[in-house]
């Protein structure tokens, strides 16, 4: 049995938009206490900025799945996914150019406008990367190759903030207060040139532009371009194709997973602040290192999650398992270096990364198992915080960011497992699920007023969403085996 190996070049190329995905994302942060000063705005207004952003998504896969319905055919498969990749940076470039206009005009609609293009050129870019990372190579190693693009994403949340703030004010550290409105045009022209080179070098690169979906592929050869190219693990059996993406119950479940995943992640970084202010009297410009540093744990942990998609033996693997996570908190201690915070509060967190790489160690690369075994740790984390308090609260809620980090990947590739001819529009519909960002941190703001909850007990919201994940992990495994599919089934030369 010959060996899938991961396809770098290709891979290397595709992983450049997760980059975007994640210095825009974090970037945004920067944007609304600027916009909140300058154009004097109301706190829930200057939100629209991260909630235009994020509806994008939805909407951008919608348009996706009419316009799939109009032309009775998949529009990936129509247009292709390398040029449909393409098609979404240049969209996202149109929405940067409003940037100019709205610095002109001093207009936060136009802003927001800006941004809910850039979004919705994010989401089409998303449902066609996603699907090509699993494929690129052994799909079994699809979660693994998913989180090493996530890795790249969060190395894009980490210096995205750095690089905008630099732009805008002069200088990482400086105030809103010291930014001009018309500063912020050039970095994001700058960007939408980005994104217009990246869609021509995408355009002319060897990413698949095609995938059969109607026939998948168990042999043990991959053909180049252009070939059948398999989506989902080896198969006892063919399973018989359905007439619905939703009834396959991996994705109608999982559909719900990424939409509660989503919404625990944002709203447990959300609430962060809220809570070091109410138990710690943590001053305000004190508290972005600590939100720093759950955002930098997704990181962490994609960087440990992704060790088994290199070609290494297994020897390298293990080593690089240690190594990996205490990398990328280096990356972290070091920006937060750059931007003169105190970083010497973070040193004791070295020891919850142990927690990590002993529950990545026992994942085995499975991701059912690993979805299971993170989602339960978050849960844990999350009870120490609610039950504990001071630092002790504060780092566990902290800590919730490793065992998010490789739960995306994980709902990812259950979720469109088998899923043949409908994997483009399962793929449009987990996008689509990005909402919940939105909705359950407003959920668990929502509960955190003194005469609700409050915001130590608010947290039992990500509680509920992580038991739910628990449960996914174990009905997808189920549901998957049914169809023939089972990630245990081991492949010569794998990871694990």
């Amino acid at each position: 049995m010959s060996t899938q190996t991961t396809k770098w070049s290709q891979f290397g190329t595709l992983i450049i938009v997760f980059f975007f995905w994640g210095f825009v994302a974090a970037s945004n942060d920067i944007l609304i206490p600027v916009f909140k000063e300058k154009l004097h705005l109301t706190q829930f207004q200057s939100q629209m900025v991260s909630f235009a952003f994020y509806v994008a998504y939805t909407v951008g896969s919608l348009i996706f799945l009419l316009i799939s319905s109009a032309i009775r055919k998949d529009l990936l498969q129509k247009i292709g996914y390398k040029n449909g990749i393409s098609l979404g940076l240049i969209i996202s470039a149109l929405g940067t150019l409003m940037f100019y206009p709205a610095a002109q005009q001093e207009s936060f609609s136009l802003f927001i406008v800006g941004l809910f293009i850039v979004g919705l050129g994010f989401s089409l870019q998303q449902t066609a990367a996603n699907p090509l990372a699993i494929i690129m190579g052994d799909p079994k190693l699809g979660s693994q190759r998913l989180s090493l693009a996530g890795g790249i994403n969060n190395f894009g949340t980490t210096i995205g903030p750095l690089v905008v703030s630099f732009a805008i004010f002069g200088s990482v550290t400086a105030s809103s207060s010291n930014a001009d409105i018309q500063s912020i045009k050039v970095p994001y022209l700058i960007l939408g040139l980005a994104f217009v080179i990246v869609a021509i070098i995408f355009r002319f690169s060897s990413v698949p532009n095609k995938i059969d979906l109607d026939t998948i592929d168990t042999s043990d050869n991959i053909e180049a371009e252009g070939s059948k190219q398999a989506l989902e693990p080896e198969t006892a059996q063919a399973a018989p194709a359905r007439r619905s993406v939703l009834a396959y119950p991996q994705l109608a479940l999982g559909m719900i997973a990424i939409f509660l995943y989503v919404g625990a992640e944002v709203s447990t970084a959300a609430n962060l602040p809220e809570f070091m202010k109410e138990h710690l009297q943590t001053p305000t410009d004190k508290i972005a290192p600590f939100v720093s540093l759950y955002w930098a744990s997704l990181m962490i942990g994609r960087w440990t999650g992704s060790v088994g998609a290199f070609d290494l033996s297994k020897g390298a693997k293990s080593i690089l398992r240690f190594l990996m996570p205490y990398i990328a908190f280096g990356v972290f201690l070091l920006v937060n270096k750059i931007a003169n915070h105190d970083i010497t509060p973070f040193y004791v967190y070295a020891l919850l990364i142990v927690g990590l790489i002993v529950c990545d160690i026992l994942s085995k690369g499975n991701p059912a198992r690993q979805l299971l075994i993170f989602s339960c740790m978050a849960i844990v984390a999350l009870l120490i915080g609610i039950f504990a308090d001071k630092m002790t609260s504060v780092y566990a809620f902290i800590s919730v960011g490793l065992f998010c980090s490789t739960l995306w990947p994980c709902i990812f590739t259950l979720s469109i497992a088998g899923l043949g001819k409908f994997t483009n529009k399962g793929s449009s519909l987990l996008i689509l699920m990005i909402m919940g960002g939105g909705i359950v941190s407003l959920l668990q703001g929502w509960l955190a007023a003194p005469e609700h909850l409050g915001i130590q007990h608010s947290y039992f919201v990500g509680v509920a969403c992580f038991a739910y994940l628990a449960f996914y992990a174990i009905k997808a495994k189920a549901a998957l085996k049914q169809q023939g599919i089972d990630y245990d089934v081991k492949t010569s030369g794998g990871g694990h």
